[in-house]
């Protein structure tokens, strides 16, 4: 019993030892809703796992912020399906179902197939074509990622290549939503064993939809897309409901 309380310490301290450098992004006027980007982007990054328990005094000590500070950060995730709150026991890291999964596809669906949808055809104007560069960037660096065989990397590109397509939409509405809706997504990569069996098959259809886009083709493009979420859709729920049944 020691030895396993003593590894769940260590543990709990690499968790939180990356949050002290964040504690800079806080600056002088520090909010709940600053916290709770930086405990997004981490739970997004896989710094705590699903399933995890967050300790409010070595998050607070570590981005010297108050109690009710991490509190109201907490609730704010907690809302956003990120967190659960269980009574007389503390903050987790949600542990998605395979039915959340299914319906985080179907908002992406709709979000991800009408930010493409109402671009029209090209030419596009010079927002839509800096987010296209920066969604060409997204596809080149996963493809870098897939010949280094960097499987987190390819998954954090893969990211943000979405983000990308939601912001052709130019909402910034949207862009919270999605990034909200992808953070939860990742909770899933986090529980399966083989990040690379999920993303490298769809390098080549982000090739095939940024060059749809390029090309001024956006009703080729959400046919692409819509295709390319359903197949992966099927793929991931499957696998999905196998491991958590494993657990």
């Amino acid at each position: 019993m020691a030895g396993g309380v003593a590894k769940n310490d260590q543990r709990r301290l690499a968790e939180v030892a990356g949050l002290e450098r964040d504690r800079a992004l806080l600056g002088r006027a520090s909010t709940a809703e600053r916290v709770a980007d930086i405990l997004r982007d981490r739970i997004a990054e896989g710094y705590f796992a699903p399933g995890a328990r967050l300790s409010e005094e070595s998050i607070g000590g570590a981005l010297g912020v108050s109690r009710n500070t991490l509190r109201e950060a907490f609730r704010l995730l907690t809302h956003e399906r990120l967190l659960v709150h269980e009574l007389n026991r503390g903050v987790f890291v949600r542990v998605v179902t395979v039915e959340d999964l299914d319906d985080i596809y179907r908002v992406r669906m709709l979000v991800e197939c009408a930010a493409v949808r109402g671009l029209g055809q090209g030419p596009y104007d010079d927002r839509v074509r800096e987010t296209l560069a920066a969604i060409e960037a997204a596809v080149q660096a996963g493809e870098a990622a897939s010949g280094e065989r960097a499987w987190q990397d390819l998954s954090t590109a893969n990211i943000r290549f979405h983000q990308g397509i939601v912001a052709l939409a130019g909402s910034p509405r949207t862009d919270e939503l999605m990034r909200g809706v992808l953070a939860e997504l990742r909770l899933v990569f986090h529980v399966m064993a083989d990040p690379r069996r999920f993303h490298a098959p769809y390098l080549t259809r982000n090739r095939q939809i940024v060059e749809a886009l390029q090309a001024g083709d956006a009703a080729e493009a959400e046919r692409l897309l819509g295709s390319y979420l359903e197949d992966s859709r099927v793929q991931l729920s499957g696998a999905y409901a196998r491991r958590i049944a494993e657990q």
